[in-house]
């Protein structure tokens, strides 16, 4: 039998650094960028499997706060900028890591950097914050698509971290991500 096709996403470039040599997609940053490019790719080439790859914010605080040093899987999606009430979203692909490993996501445009905002995200039940998740989720849903969300976090979402020092930390992301792809995905 063979294998289900898949097709390999990232938001940012500088995510992907560590993928030169795999075929991927880069859809740009932010919810309307990532479900039109995501949109048009499944369109064009419809696949059975989307991962995604990327970097998150750590929004919890307390023994449950995920480290800056593990590779998460997303099993359930919230929007934390939109008024109206939307469902929480579970990307529907296979579970490969334990429990512990996994966490739920809260997404918006905006780069979160304060404690309140933090707080009100991490009140959604959220552990990790982006700009694509809840995108690429529905996208999925609609196509029919399994969908697996790895999330690296690159900072704690808060004022300690800069634009620029993201720009900064998400080579060391990629690479990491790297390593967990040639692990668990490849």
């Amino acid at each position: 039998m063979p294998e289900p096709s898949t097709l390999l996403v990232f938001a940012h470039r500088d995510e992907a650094s560590a993928f030169a040599d795999v075929p991927h997609v880069v859809t740009g940053v932010g919810k309307v960028n990532a479900a039109v490019a995501l949109a048009a790719e499944l369109s064009e080439r419809p696949a059975e499997r989307v991962v995604v790859l990327g970097t998150a914010g750590v929004v919890s605080d307390g023994p449950e706060r995920p480290s800056l040093d593990a590779v998460y899987q997303i099993t359930g999606v919230v929007q934390h900028d939109f008024s109206l009430p939307s469902p929480e979203l579970r990307p529907g692909g296979e579970a490969i890591l334990p429990p512990e490993s996994t966490a739920v996501i809260a997404t918006g445009d905006v780069f979160v950097q304060s404690d309140a905002q933090r707080a009100a995200i991490a009140g959604l039940g959220a552990s990790l914050v982006d700009m694509e998740a809840y995108a690429y989720a529905s996208v999925c849903a609609r196509f029919g698509a399994a969908l697996q969300i790895f999330k690296v976090p690159s900072d704690f979402a808060d004022s300690s971290t800069t634009d620029e020092e993201w720009d900064t930390i998400v080579f060391r992301k990629s690479e990491q991500l790297r390593e967990f792809w040639d692990e668990r995905l490849a």
